[in-house]
């Protein structure tokens, strides 16, 4: 445990951290990798330059200090991170070089105000901090390694098909290239690539979520195509799905990993999904028709018309089987044609009033998953319905987000 004289310096200090969060993130990444280059083969470039890296390790520096003594209450987000770090292969030998690290940006950042007394005390918060995540990933390898088809580091799979499921979207088939039998999963989590892509200089990690429901013989990942939009550079890894991997192709993946997972309580379920966010909800859809749960399920997808519009076919395809699922679809920028054949229930985005008009009661377990404006005005109006927190459960496919506990009023 810290004595009392350094958990009373982290937390004072902490909000100061928090103020200059951004530039602490900046200047770590930077000599980090001037330090270790070969973490550049770890970390996404992508969000590297978009600096949402950056953002999410500032906040996390913040957090940690504010409930050092007391870190079940940021327990949700411990375990977030250690599932990604287990999925993306991060060990123990690595945490002493980024605590070095962390300090040094810290110094830097802050300068005189930064005496040698508190960069003392959180070096010490820091060892105790990564203590716990190096305990937890620990139990996380061992699990992921020792159950019935798991295994440690990344694996190669090969592409069994590859299908079109919309005008962005595209469905990788992947079934073990050493024919040996594949872990299950919970519906809701992610599989891990390791891309090794010609003219890259570095390899790239990427996690996408399984949008299948387990128990079959292959994993199915969902992958949309990242155009440049704005300040947002092509996604390197789902533009080299797209269009480099065909059938027969070989991949590499690690187990698979993810916190966000269906709760067994008895109360009603409400899947609320934007664009892309509709993989991991359809993995919890599909598992809940196959086991026949007896829960009454709604599920609401937003995305921008017809085009875009993947797996509605087979959405409705359940609903028509299955007495207890409702569907309902929102284009915000219908079509010609989604207008004359009214193949969608509302026009615009998700808000209250919408979710009102379609549920009988706010008692209901709501997962929900999808851009950051999308999952914020969610957030809202679940706010604003007084929905419990506990009732509350996400997925986001950005590292700020994954952190946002505080901005996302969790």
């Amino acid at each position: 445990m810290l004595d009392d004289k350094t958990i009373n310096i982290v937390q004072s200090t902490a909000p100061v951290l928090k103020e200059n969060s951004k530039e602490i993130g900046k200047r770590f990444y930077k000599l980090l990798f001037e330090k270790a280059p070969d973490l550049l083969n770890i970390f996404n470039q992508t969000n590297q330059k978009r600096g949402l890296q950056q953002e999410a390790l500032g906040y996390a520096v913040y957090a940690a200090g504010e409930y050092i003594t007391n870190l079940d209450a940021i327990k949700p987000v411990i375990e977030r991170i250690s599932q990604k770090h287990r999925a993306i292969g991060i060990k123990p030998e690595q945490y002493p070089v980024v605590g070095e690290t962390l300090l040094q940006a810290v110094k830097d950042v802050l300068g005189d105000n930064a005496t040698d007394e508190i960069i003392e005390a959180w070096g010490k918060a820091y060892g105790y901090i990564s203590d716990a995540f190096i305990s937890l990933e620990k139990k996380l390898y061992e699990e992921s390694e020792q159950q019935p088809g798991g295994w440690e580091g990344y694996r190669t799979f090969y592409v069994d098909k590859k299908v079109k499921e919309s005008d962005e979207v595209t469905s990788f088939y992947l079934k073990s290239k050493d024919g040996e039998a594949i872990s299950s999963y919970k519906a809701g989590q992610y599989l891990t690539i390791r891309a090794e892509i010609p003219g890259e200089q570095y390899t790239h990690i990427r996690h996408y979520s399984l949008s299948e429901a387990p128990g079959k013989d292959y994993y199915r990942i969902s992958v949309k195509r990242e155009d440049e939009h704005g300040n947002s550079p092509d996604g390197i890894v789902s533009n080299y799905l797209h269009d480099q991997i065909q059938s027969g192709d070989t991949l590499q993946f690690s187990a698979p990993a993810g916190d966000f997972v269906i709760r067994k309580d008895n109360v009603p379920i409400v899947l609320i999904s934007g664009g892309i966010g509709i993989t991991p909800l359809l993995s919890m859809l599909n598992t809940i028709a196959e086991e026949k749960l007896s829960r009454q399920v709604t599920f609401i997808h937003a995305t921008s018309n017809s085009k875009t519009h993947a797996f509605r076919e087979h959405v409705k395809e359940l609903e028509n089987n299955f007495d207890y699922l409702k569907s309902y679809v929102c284009y915000n920028s219908p079509t010609v044609e989604d207008k004359k054949a009214k193949n969608y229930d509302k026009e615009g985005h998700i808000d209250l009033n919408f979710l009102q008009s379609l549920l009988p009661t706010k008692e209901a377990d709501f997962y929900f998953c999808g851009s950051i404006p999308f999952m914020e005005a969610i957030i809202k109006a679940l706010n604003e319905w007084e929905v419990p927190k506990e009732h509350i459960h996400y997925e986001v496919f950005r590292p700020v987000a994954m952190l946002g506990e505080e901005d996302m009023n969790l």
